[in-house]
């Protein structure tokens, strides 16, 4: 397997020098983006797709904007569409589970933040043994997607900046400084977050992504991070 990219850092790290994980949903802790396999079942996965990967890619700045669009394309998709990706798509990437139980025993706390689904991230924060989560809570009524959100008590989207100022509020409430945070994505809306972390890493990401982050997994699982650490 091919070395991982590093820029700016020479390993091994000392994991006992962080406090704190902060890891993006779609695409890094898991295969998929929920958005567009939402958009599968109303057989508009090409358009939604579309702006989704431009979004991550960066072509699309504005992330609030992007993601208005793709869900008033899902308005009407019956509750029971995210269900059926839950169940029948829904899958973690390799080396999920290993990184997030090597790092919980090291006595890290973990942010799962993301500008995917309540609907979502409360099954995979379940599952990781996630410490704090910020994401989007998709509007329901009469068993279907009325195309926005509701609005939650720190906001209604979740974009770039409102997972920097996540990472933030959680280090301040552990009191660790957040250069020993870390901070784990693939697309251009975790670039904030990645920026104000003590280590970024970038999980099989878009390329400026790859470009910026100190740490860039290309090849293999996310537990390849733990090659990096000293634990």
């Amino acid at each position: 397997m091919t070395p991982l990219s590093l820029r700016g850092i020479t390993p091994p790290m000392k994991l006992a020098n962080f406090k704190l994980a902060a890891f993006d949903m779609d695409s890094t802790l898991i295969s998929i983006e929920c958005i567009d396999e939402i958009a599968a079942m109303a057989g508009k996965k090409a358009e939604v797709a579309a702006i989704t990967e431009a979004a991550m890619r960066g072509e699309i700045t504005d992330f609030k904007s992007s993601l208005r669009r793709r869900l008033a394309l899902l308005k009407g998709v019956p509750e029971s569409a995210l269900e059926r990706v839950l169940v029948e798509r829904l899958q973690f990437n390799p080396g999920a589970h290993a990184l997030c139980a090597a790092l919980k025993a090291a006595g890290l706390k973990l942010v799962l933040v993301s500008g995917g689904f309540t609907w979502f991230t409360r099954h995979i924060a379940a599952e990781l043994g996630m410490d704090f989560v910020r994401s989007n809570e998709l509007e329901i009524k009469d068993g279907a997607l009325t195309g926005g959100l509701v609005m939650q008590t720190w906001g209604e989207i979740c974009d770039g900046e409102e997972k920097r100022r996540m990472l933030l509020e959680c280090c301040a409430e552990i009191g660790c400084d957040p250069k020993q945070a870390i901070a784990v994505g693939d697309g251009a809306n975790d670039l904030p977050m990645m920026g104000a972390a003590g280590l970024s890493v970038a999980y099989h990401a878009k390329p400026k992504v790859r470009e910026q982050a100190m740490v860039a997994i290309n090849e293999g699982g996310l537990d390849r991070l733990l090659e990096l650490l000293d634990h």
